[in-house]
């Protein structure tokens, strides 16, 4: 089986080691600070893929989509390990480029258009999850500075982008208390990320990643902690954009997984069950992760974001859960493709039969 493992990174030469040392830092740091060169990463699963007797190769298509297709035609990859996030700068382009993998019946891993699509807007994915019955923070959203900013809801509030995903726009000035905090944070969605704010009561608590395994019968592998428990003072307990990107920000380095999380078995059923449901309710597949708080005011679980495709680094929460699982990288990395390949040969056997 031939795997392409397509991405999409522009300027590529921004990740090339920097010949000065990093500036040094005012606290003591819990990881490396060495930044992962995504490129790196993409072509360590090329690697493994080829460790496992897959010819796999890298493809940037460097916002081309013509650089794609001239790819295609030459090498007929059987499956496309597909890491297009971003094209042409615009997160909500993410669905398009899996929507031409359909329309050329190209089989590819992860998520499918209207997972993606769902799942980047987060107002709809709320929408769709509170009609089934999954608890969700309870949220407003902001599209014009005209409008009343007496929202119903209680302080402390987070305020996101409502269509990024990654942690994007979300930082230590997020969280606010008061109404003149919340306009200007609001204000600053909207002229830095030209979309509407989506305002969330804060959920006090715990927060967990529930990492969800499979295709026709996903499972959940075991529930990691995002321990908030040596973050200073004035850093509020989330994952931000710094904590999550930013080897250089103290939050980076004090928001520890602990893996897997001290639940009750009533919780941690709990939290399996509710993610099952989310990742059915979108229909992402093959690898997915569910985020949640574990309220410490009335001890209930609320989903916070339901993501699909999520990194794949063999550190990054969704491997850390397939580890504890007994699910090496190597097998991991091969069984996506494989889901992929089968669905496509699924479809093929299925069209015959009609």
């Amino acid at each position: 089986m031939k795997v392409a493992v397509v991405f999409n990174e522009v300027n590529p030469e921004i990740y090339e080691t920097p010949k000065r040392s990093p500036k040094k830092l005012d606290f003591k740091p819990v990881f490396d600070l060495n930044t992962l060169n995504p490129l790196y990463e993409y072509e360590l699963i090329a690697k493994s893929l080829q460790k496992s007797g897959y010819e796999a190769y890298t493809l940037n298509i460097m916002d081309s989509i013509q650089h794609f297709i001239k790819d295609y035609e030459k090498n007929k990859p059987d499956v496309v390990f597909n890491f297009v996030e971003l094209y042409k700068d615009q997160p909500r382009l993410e669905m398009s480029f899996t929507g031409l993998l359909e329309l050329l019946n190209i089989a590819y891993t992860g998520a499918p258009p209207m997972a993606l699509g769902t799942c980047q807007n987060k107002n709809l994915t709320k929408r769709i999850l509170g009609s089934l019955g999954i608890r969700t923070p309870r949220y407003k959203i902001i599209k014009s500075m005209n409008g009343s900013f007496r929202l119903g809801l209680k302080y402390p509030l987070i305020v996101k982008p409502a269509w990024e995903d990654a942690s994007v726009g979300i930082e230590n000035d997020s969280i606010v208390y008061n109404v003149d905090a919340l306009k200007k944070r609001v204000e600053h969605v909207f002229n830095s990320f030209k979309q509407p704010a989506l305002i969330e009561e804060f959920i006090v608590g715990r927060e967990l990643n529930v990492a969800v395994f499979g295709d026709k019968n996903p499972i959940v592998l075991p529930i990691s902690e995002i321990d908030f428990s040596a973050m200073p003072d004035n850093l509020h307990p989330i994952v931000s954009f710094q904590a999550k990107w930013d080897p250089m920000h103290e939050a980076y380095h004090k928001t520890v997984p602990i893996c897997p999380a001290k639940l009750s078995d009533e919780i941690r059923q709990e939290a399996e069950r509710m993610a099952l449901e989310c990742v059915r309710a979108v229909n992402t597949r093959d690898y997915s992760r569910v985020d949640m708080r574990l309220s410490g005011v009335d001890n209930k679980l609320y989903v916070l974001e339901v993501n699909p495709n999520p990194d794949l680094t063999e550190d990054a929460g969704f491997m850390r859960s397939a580890k504890h699982a007994g699910y090496s990288y190597k097998k991991t990395i091969k069984m996506i493709a494989d889901f992929a390949y089968e669905r496509r040969l699924n479809s093929s056997v299925n069209k015959r039969s009609l």
